[in-house]
C-alpha cells in the first residue's frame, strides 16, 4: 500500500518542480526581444536589465573612423554617423556601405544584451555623401516648387537610396526658416516664408513612410524596411542670426519665435518624425545645447514630442567659448537641458567618464537618463531594429537609377526660377530656338557638376569638376537638346572679341558661386565670384544672352541685368543638369516661384515681405512662366 503514495508523492514533487522551472523561464525570458509585446513593455523591460555603463552608451554617437566591432560591443554604443565625405572607401558601392555597416552592426548584436545600433548620415539633398547617388535640388530649389507631392516622393526615393547601403537614418529635412541670405546654410532652407518651410515637411512622411490618421500624436513612426528615421533640425531659431552669421544668436520675442521658427516642427512632430536636432546657435543669449527651457519643456512637455533629441557635431563642446573649455560641465548642461543621444563624435571614453562621474555624484539625476534612453529604444523599436538589425542587398540597384534621376530632373525643372524674359513681355527670349546656326555657352558653372550640386555632395564643402560623381552637366544637357545641325561652342570665359567675331545666334552664360556649407559659407557682400560677372559683360553686351544664374540663395544681380536678356534663377540643381535644357527650350514651362525675396543690394538685409523699407528686386512669390513650346 505504501508504493502508490511514494509515487504520489513524486509525482507532485516533479510537478512542483516544472512549475518553479517554468516560473524561472518566465523571470529569465527577455521580453524585450518579444515582438509580439507593446513597445512600452519591451522598453521597461530591457531599461531593468541595463547597467547605467549600458545606458550611457546608448546615449552616444561617434563616428565610424574611431570605432570598430569591439569598440561598439565594448562600450555598449548607441549609434554611429558618417560626417560629409566619410565613407569606407573612395567611390564605395553600395554592398561596401552594407558590409560596413553590418560589421559595426555584429558588434553592437554581440554585446550581452545585443542592443542594435543605428547608423546616421547627412541625406540632405538626395544621398549626397555616397558615389552615383540621385543629387536632388537642396532645399532652396524645392521650395521654389511649392509642390508638396513632388517633395514627398523625394523623400520616398532618398530613402530607398540610403537603405541601398544600408543606412537607416538621415540628419534631414533642415526646417531652418533663413532670414538672411547672408547665412552660409541658406540653401539648407525651403524659404524665408514659415508657411513654405511648414508645407515642405511633407518630405518627412515620405522619409518615414505615411503615418496612419489614428497614430498618437509626438510618437514616433518609421514605416518598415523602406524607410529611414528622419530628423527635423536645427531646433529652433538657427535661420535667424545676427547678420545671418552661423552659429550666432538669434534675437527675437517670444512672438516672432512661434510664427517664425516654430511651425516647421510643430507640423514634423505631428507627422511622426523620430529625431529632433539641436542647433549650434543661441537663443537670446543661451546656447540651444544648453536651453532646458526650449528642449524639455517645450518641445518635450509642451509640444509632447516623444522621439530622441540628438546634439548637432560636437555641439555641447561649443556651449563654452572657448569648446570644450569645461567638458565636465558642458556635458552636464546639455544633458540636464534634454539632449538625449551627443553627437560627440569623438571623444567618447571622456564623455563615458565624464557623465558616469555625473550621475554617480546626483549632479545628472537616473531619471534624467532612463528618459534618454527610453526615447532612443522607442525609436530603435519603431524601426523594427531589434527584429532587422542588419541589412541586405534588396535595394542596391535603386541607388542612382534611372527612374531616380527622373524624379530628379522633374525637380530641377519645377525649380527654376525665370526672372526677366526679352527687353519686353512682346519679345521674350525664351523658350530657345534648339535649330540655330551657332550657340554659345560660357560661364564657369556650365560644365561643372560639382558646382551644381554645391556644398554636401560627396565631400562636406562639396567639389569641383566632373569626376567624383555621375550626372549631367547643364553643358551636356544643352548639347542633347538643340537640333543635330545647331553647332554649340563653349568657352568658359569669353573674351568680347570673341564672343563679337563668332557669329552667334544667342549665348547662354551659367555663372554662380562655387561650394560651400555652414560658417564658410557665410557671406557679407554676396557677389558672384570672378570671372562670372566678367563673362556676363563680355557676352551679353554683345550678342543675345540668357544668364542662368547657379547659387544656394539670391545674389547681388542687378547691376547687370540692364544687358541681360533672359535671366533664370537656377539655384543648386544636383546632378540632373538636364533639367534645366528641358526648360530653356521649351520642353517644359517655368513655374517656379521664389521662395526668398530676391535683394537689390545687400545693405538692405535682411528684408522681409511687410517690412516698411520693403524694396526688393523681385519680390517673394515671383516668377514668370512660359508655354511650353510647339513641337
Amino acid at each position: 500500500m505504501e508504493r502508490p503514495r511514494i509515487v504520489s508523492i513524486l509525482l507532485m514533487g516533479i510537478l512542483v518542480w516544472c512549475c518553479m522551472a517554468t516560473s524561472a523561464n518566465v523571470d529569465t525570458k527577455m521580453i524585450y526581444k518579444d515582438s509580439n509585446q507593446p513597445y512600452n513593455v519591451r522598453i521597461k523591460d530591457l531599461i531593468g536589465r541595463m547597467t547605467l555603463e549600458e545606458k550611457i552608451g546608448q546615449m552616444i554617437q561617434i563616428e565610424r573612423n574611431v570605432s570598430s566591432p569591439e569598440v561598439m560591443r565594448k562600450y555598449f554604443i548607441g549609434s554611429l554617423l558618417s560626417g560629409g565625405g566619410n565613407e569606407p572607401t573612395p567611390q564605395a558601392s553600395p554592398k561596401d556601405w552594407i558590409d560596413m555597416v553590418n560589421e559595426f552592426q555584429k558588434g553592437s548584436l554581440s554585446s550581452r544584451l545585443g542592443i542594435p545600433m543605428i547608423y546616421g548620415i547627412d541625406a540632405v539633398h538626395g544621398h549626397n555623401n555616397v558615389y552615383k547617388a540621385t543629387i536632388f535640388p537642396h532645399n532652396i530649389g524645392l521650395g521654389a516648387t511649392r509642390d508638396l507631392e513632388l517633395v514627398n516622393r523625394i523623400g520616398v526615393v532618398t530613402a530607398l537610396e540610403v537603405r541601398a547601403t544600408g543606412i537607416h537614418y538621415v540628419f534631414a529635412p533642415c526646417i531652418a526658416v533663413c532670414r538672411d541670405p547672408r547665412w552660409g546654410r541658406c540653401y539648407e532652407s525651403y524659404s524665408e516664408d514659415p508657411k513654405i518651410v511648414q508645407d515642405m515637411t511633407e518630405i518627412i512622411p515620405g522619409l518615414q513612410g505615411q503615418i496612419p490618421s489614428t497614430y498618437p500624436k509626438g510618437v514616433p513612426f518609421v514605416g518598415g524596411m523602406e524607410s529611414v528615421a528622419a530628423c527635423a533640425k536645427h531646433y529652433i531659431g538657427d535661420g535667424g542670426t545676427t547678420k545671418g552669421i552661423n552659429e550666432n544668436n538669434t534675437v527675437i520675442d517670444n512672438k516672432g519665435l512661434l510664427s517664425i521658427h516654430l511651425p516647421g516642427y510643430v507640423s514634423s512632430i505631428r507627422k511622426g518624425v523620430a529625431t529632433v536636432m539641436i542647433s549650434y546657435s543661441s537663443l537670446n543669449g543661451v546656447k540651444m545645447h544648453a536651453n532646458y527651457e526650449m528642449v524639455t519643456n517645450f518641445l518635450k512637455k509642451n509640444l509632447r514630442f516623444k522621439g530622441f533629441v540628438i546634439s548637432d557635431w560636437e555641439g555641447i563642446d561649443r556651449i563654452t567659448s572657448p569648446p570644450h573649455a569645461n567638458y565636465t560641465y558642458s556635458i552636464e548642461a546639455s544633458v540636464n537641458a534634454g539632449l538625449d543621444m551627443i553627437m560627440l563624435p569623438y571623444n567618447y571614453t571622456e564623455f563615458i567618464d565624464g557623465l558616469t562621474y555625473l550621475v554617480k555624484n546626483n549632479f545628472v539625476p537616473m531619471s534624467r537618463i532612463d528618459d534618454a534612453v527610453k526615447r532612443i529604444l522607442l525609436v530603435k523599436f519603431t524601426m523594427g531594429l531589434f527584429e532587422n538589425p542588419l541589412a541586405d542587398e534588396r535595394f542596391v540597384k535603386q541607388l542612382g537609377c534611372e527612374a531616380h534621376r527622373e524624379l530628379a530632373r522633374e525637380a530641377v525643372r519645377k525649380s527654376l526660377v525665370l526672372l526677366k524674359n526679352g527687353k519686353s513681355a512682346d519679345a521674350p527670349l525664351l523658350p530657345l530656338p534648339k535649330k540655330a546656326s551657332n550657340i554659345l555657352v560660357a560661364g564657369s558653372h556650365a560644365d561643372n557638376l560639382g558646382y551644381q550640386c554645391g556644398g554636401w555632395t560627396i565631400k562636406w564643402m562639396g567639389f569641383s569638376g566632373n569626376n567624383l560623381t555621375t550626372g549631367t552637366t547643364i553643358l551636356t544637357a544643352i548639347k542633347n537638346t538643340v537640333d543635330p545641325t545647331s553647332k554649340v561652342v563653349y568657352n568658359e570665359n569669353p573674351d568680347a572679341e570673341f564672343v563679337k567675331s563668332g557669329g552667334f545666334s544667342y549665348a547662354i552664360v551659367v555663372v554662380g558661386e562655387h561650394p560651400y556649407a555652414e560658417t564658410k559659407g557665410d557671406n557679407l557682400n554676396l557677389t558672384i565670384p570672378e570671372p562670372g560677372p566678367s563673362t556676363i559683360t563680355n557676352v551679353c553686351g554683345t550678342v543675345k544672352c540668357v544668364v542662368v544664374v547657379v547659387s544656394g540663395r539670391p545674389v547681388v544681380i542687378q547691376p547687370y541685368v540692364a544687358s541681360i536678356e533672359a535671366l533664370v534663377a537656377a539655384w543648386l540643381p544636383g546632378s540632373e543638369g538636364q533639367g534645366v535644357a528641358d526648360v530653356l527650350f521649351g520642353d517644359f514651362g517655368f513655374t517656379g516661384k521664389l521662395s526668398f525675396t530676391w535683394f537689390k543690394t545687400v545693405d538692405q538685409l535682411p528684408m522681409h515681405v511687410g517690412d516698411p523699407h520693403y524694396d526688393p528686386l523681385f519680390p517673394l512669390g515671383f516668377g514668370l512662366t512660359t508655354q511650353p513650346a510647339k513641337a
